[in-house]
């Protein structure tokens, strides 16, 4: 760089004496607008250069500033996702506690309806088999339950205790194959047994082809097998058809399986009650009937024709109008005398029927 310098320094001095006056030039020279012209080479000069820096910063500090926005996004949604999910499980739990409440209120309701005694229970386990129809209650000897009582809901029978054990009981549902139990259907009063299917419907055996059940009929207990009280519902007919044998096929789905079992009731004494009796939809007896017209104030025979609620012709119209005028005369009829016809008589009272 020295050689260079001594080598060309007469025009490097002339050079930089050049730049120099330029730069003396441009600070005097003043454009249009009134700007520097040094200014204006300042600015067109550093514009590109401050377009790089804001470019490189852009791409650098942008990037990481919006990196660490989508991050905060991030565990703000993760955050919110877990609210949610929390909201969800109070609102299932509220949810439930409410229909605990309400199927609460329905047991008591409905102890307080029927006439037999019985002690609600909770279903606290099921059984572990894939085909198992057994469920156990939370109220066993030490509560009066033993084998054989029939345990019911509102909504219509469950199954029968099956074991009897201090702390809870062994409940057999009436979908085991091996339940049966009396009933009888409600609109022709026919008799049968019902029989447990292993799945969720149940078959009523022993009904002969002759005798009357249709779908949509409903069957309650008939008390015949001395577990269940007569009157308790069973479960509405699905499928009624001819056998091949004797005997019709009938399936029903049971009524008190259908909403759920987590709480029952178990018959400790059994009362036997009527099974109500088929809805029927009858005509109203009432027949309603317009009051009848006032009575017409003009005489004659343009008389309406209806007269205090009776059917009249014009002959009777006549013979009532002949009759007003000799009773205002005082005239009795057969007595010979004839009343004047040319006055007009006195109208009738209001409700009176006239005489024929």
């Amino acid at each position: 760089m020295e050689i260079f310098l001594n080598r060309y320094r007469n025009i490097t001095v002339l050079a930089v004496v050049m730049i120099g006056q330029l730069f003396l030039l441009a600070y005097q020279v003043k454009t249009r607008q009134d700007v520097r012209l040094i200014r204006v080479w300042a600015v067109s000069g550093i514009l590109p250069l401050a377009r790089i820096v804001d470019l490189v910063r852009d791409n650098t500090i942008g990037l990481l500033d919006d990196y660490s926005d989508l991050w905060r996004a991030k565990e703000e949604n993760l955050r919110l996702k877990k609210s949610l999910d929390d909201l969800k499980l109070e609102n299932q739990f509220l949810k439930n506690e409410l229909e605990t409440a309400d199927r609460g209120k329905s047991l008591s309701l409905f102890q307080a309806q029927i006439q037999s005694r019985t002690a609600a229970a909770r279903v606290i386990a099921r059984g572990t088999g894939t085909e198992s129809k057994v469920v156990w209650v939370d109220r066993g000897s030490r509560d009066g339950v033993a084998r054989g009582m029939a345990v019911i809901t509102p909504d219509g029978i469950v199954g029968k205790v099956s074991g009897a054990y201090p702390g809870s009981s062994q409940v057999i549902l009436i979908t085991d194959p091996s339940f049966a139990a009396g009933v009888v259907s409600q609109k022709h009063r026919v008799h049968g047994t019902l029989k447990g299917q292993g799945h969720s419907v149940c078959s009523i055996e022993y009904i002969q082809n002759e005798e009357p059940v249709e779908a949509g009929e409903w069957f309650y207990t008939s008390g015949d097998d001395k577990i269940f009280p007569k009157g308790l519902r069973v479960g509405q007919v699905s499928v009624a058809r001819q056998g091949k044998m004797f005997f019709r096929e009938v399936f029903l789905a049971p009524s008190g399986l259908q909403g759920g079992m987590e709480a029952v009731l178990i018959v400790l004494d059994g009362v036997h009650e009527a099974i109500p009796d088929n809805p029927e939809v009858t005509a109203s007896p009432e027949l309603h009937l317009l009051k009848p017209p006032p009575p017409d104030s003009k005489l004659g025979m343009e008389a309406n024709h209806v007269i205090r609620g009776v059917f009249s012709t014009d002959a009777d119209d006549i013979l009532d109008r002949y009759k007003r005028i000799g009773a205002a005369q005082g005239h009795e009829y057969g007595a010979g005398s004839v009343p004047n016809f040319n006055i007009n008589p006195a109208p009738p009272a209001a409700g009176a029927r006239p005489e024929r």
